[in-house]
């Protein structure tokens, strides 16, 4: 009894965990509540099984599980289908060789079911195993992801599930040779395995995956069974069970039957396909030519209030989803609304999109359903499509006798503005061409998703101009004091070298000197992230050593020189290091720039620097303010010397 007790809590702690990893918020914790209850199933099995004192069991369990910790460290997210296909292999294979191990020890005179039940889990174990290699394989692109089709009718596949029931009954009638039923069994099992992989498309792979883990949960139920154990089929029974609702739930997204995705009739073969009719095409632009048709593109992008995007396995393999993060904050900086559809079977494997966005920092509250987006897609202004095809191609809903007719789709042809961004115009694994691209609402941008989405995104960066950026007087004044200047100091600061605008500062000098001015360097002792760092980077871009001066030498000149340059400095040049008590840079010596005539300048912004003080250089009379980045805020002061 006390065995069916602690079972039964080992069972209910792992539904626990799959019900708590139902929601976003609360799958962590899930998981980590299932690895619990894992650990204390290992343990007590051991303990149950008197494996305490087996010095190689635990040689086994530790080898077993550092593998474990290795291949959770390495395998990338993109890999993941593959690990999960290879997992199932392992859990299947796991079953087959337990079940094997359990009937060695069987009487001649066992009871009938104990030899039916190690059968059966030998075979779908086996099936398992081989079927999860092949398609791990498939995933993985060491073999082809087209579907391969050993006869035409499946009738190979038909006569081994004959020839398997006809073993496992004779397993059963004839025990006294039981192990040679046990390799002929698993020799026709994995040959099932393999055929039936085979036959599978690689756009139907997330339903395989679905019923490989399902059929390595029922292996384990089945193996219970056989060595009657009430916790390995308890546990055995819910992979399978889930599994199965899983694979139900996949079938039903794509509007296919098991049994069309078993066979592979779902997907085009090479030899079927057909020259698609010339048609019409969308407005199409070349990487490197989206700068050049910016103007129509941004006021697309500029004017959409309501966006939506949709990821597919193109930005997966691109690895792009943290580019489609940035172009999502950038949007919504901008007072857009953003929300992302999933379909279904977007992907390798169920939920892949939904990780590898999460695994970004998306919030889950902005992906949405098939179901709950579709009704969003006429209401929308903008809907940016990211290396996905089958899912959004309307050829679902018209093109009869495809692989993909009668599939629901995300409707994405009812936006207002379409962009899409995949590598190329080539089909997706159907192999049905997208009629999505000719429509006239529709840009398409190929290449890889990790190189256009940041197109889009730099369309919302608002580039300044000249006017914008200068503050106060405006850019005839700063002509007219750049120019008036007779004697110059440039003060550079951290600012400049993170701009990488040593250049923009030696080609300002040039022209300075070119005008007949005067041109002095101060550098403050902790100007830069280590003593001599302003005169490292300045003397990188062939900057004289003679113009460098240190802060005792340069500052008595600032009260005699016409125009100070502040290039990225903040805290070494802010006046309230003299005045500001109780804050950090009260009594630091400081290049005392505001006893110049006329000063510019270059900052990022006039948000403080490393000390957190307010810099009231800023608010001085004398002072002109150019903001932005010095590798472009520099050039205006250049321009302004012609």
């Amino acid at each position: 009894m006390s065995v069916i007790i602690i079972s039964a809590i080992i069972i209910v702690g792992f539904i626990v965990q799959i019900r708590l990893m139902q929601s976003p918020k609360t799958a962590l914790l899930g998981n980590r509540i299932g690895a619990i209850f894992m650990a204390v199933a290992v343990l007590y099995t051991i303990i149950a099984y008197g494996g305490i004192g087996n010095p190689s069991l635990w040689l086994w369990l530790i080898v077993g599980g550092a593998a474990g910790v290795w291949l959770g460290q390495i395998v990338k997210m993109i890999q993941m289908p593959q690990m999960v296909g290879v997992l199932n292999g392992f859990g299947g294979a796991a079953s087959a060789l337990v079940a094997v191990a359990g009937s060695v020890q069987y009487p001649e005179n066992a009871v009938w079911y104990l030899w039916l039940t190690a059968s059966l889990a030998l075979a779908v174990g086996m099936l398992t195993f081989t079927g999860s290699l092949v398609a791990a394989m498939k995933l993985q692109g060491m073999i082809s992801g087209r579907p391969v089709r050993v006869d035409k009718n499946g009738q190979s596949q038909k006569g081994l599930l004959i020839a398997g029931a006809a073993v496992i009954l004779f397993s059963i009638i004839f025990t006294g040779v039981f192990n040679l039923w046990l390799v002929l069994l698993a020799i026709v099992s994995g040959i099932y395995g393999v055929i039936m992989a085979l036959r599978v498309g690689g756009a139907d792979m997330p339903v395989v995956i679905s019923l490989l883990n399902s059929f390595s949960g029922i292996a384990a139920s089945i193996t219970g069974f056989a060595v009657e154990d009430p916790l390995l089929v308890g546990v055995g029974a819910i992979v399978g069970v889930s599994g199965l609702i899983l694979t139900r739930i996949m079938c039903k997204a794509m509007n296919r039957s098991l049994s069309a995705v078993l066979t592979g009739i779902t997907t085009v073969m090479a030899q079927a396909r057909q020259e698609s009719p010339v048609r019409p095409q969308s407005p199409s632009i070349d990487l490197p030519k989206v700068a050049e048709n910016k103007t129509g593109l941004s006021a697309v992008v500029g004017n959409a209030r309501r966006v939506i995007i949709v990821p597919g396995y193109g930005m997966a393999v691109a690895q792009a989803q943290d580019k489609v993060k940035e172009l999502i904050d950038k949007l919504e900086q901008s007072g857009k609304e953003v929300k992302i559809g999933i379909h279904p079977v977007a992907g390798r494997m169920p939920g892949h999109m939904n990780v590898l966005l999460a695994e970004v920092g998306i919030d889950y509250d902005k992906l949405y359903d098939m179901e709950t987006i579709n009704p969003e897609f006429e209401k929308t202004d903008l809907t940016i499509v990211v290396g996905a095809c089958d899912v959004v191609n309307p050829s679902a809903n018209t093109a009869e006798d495809t692989p993909i007719y009668g599939m629901p789709i995300l409707e994405v042809d009812k936006s207002r503005h379409i962009i899409v961004c995949n590598l190329d115009e080539k089909p997706g694994y159907s192999g049905v061409e997208n009629s999505l691209y000719s429509m006239e609402n529709v840009t398409t941008i190929w290449g890889n998703a990790s190189e256009t989405v940041p197109t889009i995104t730099r369309l919302l960066e608002k580039t300044p101009d000249e006017e914008e950026r200068v503050g106060k007087a405006g850019s005839k004044a700063l002509e007219s004091v750049v120019k008036s200047a007779k004697r110059v100091i440039i003060v550079p600061g951290y600012g400049m070298a993170v701009a990488q605008a040593q250049d923009k500062v030696k080609e300002l000098i040039d022209k300075l000197e070119q005008s007949g001015k005067e041109v002095k360097i101060g550098i403050h002792p902790v100007a830069g992230r280590m003593p001599g760092h302003m005169n490292v980077l300045l003397a990188e871009v062939g900057i004289d050593y003679d113009k460098l001066y240190d802060m005792e030498t340069i500052n008595p000149e600032f009260e005699k020189t016409d125009l100070t340059i502040v290039v990225g400095a903040c805290d070494v040049v802010n006046p309230s290091a003299n005045t500001a008590e109780d804050t950090p840079i009260y009594g630091m010596p400081i290049l005392e720039v505001d006893k110049s005539r006329h000063i510019i300048v270059c900052n990022l912004d006039e948000k403080p620097g490393y000390s957190g003080v307010e810099n009231s250089l800023y608010s001085m009379e004398n002072v002109t303010t150019i903001w932005g980045n010095a590798s472009e805020t520099v050039p205006i002061i250049t321009r302004a010397c012609n």
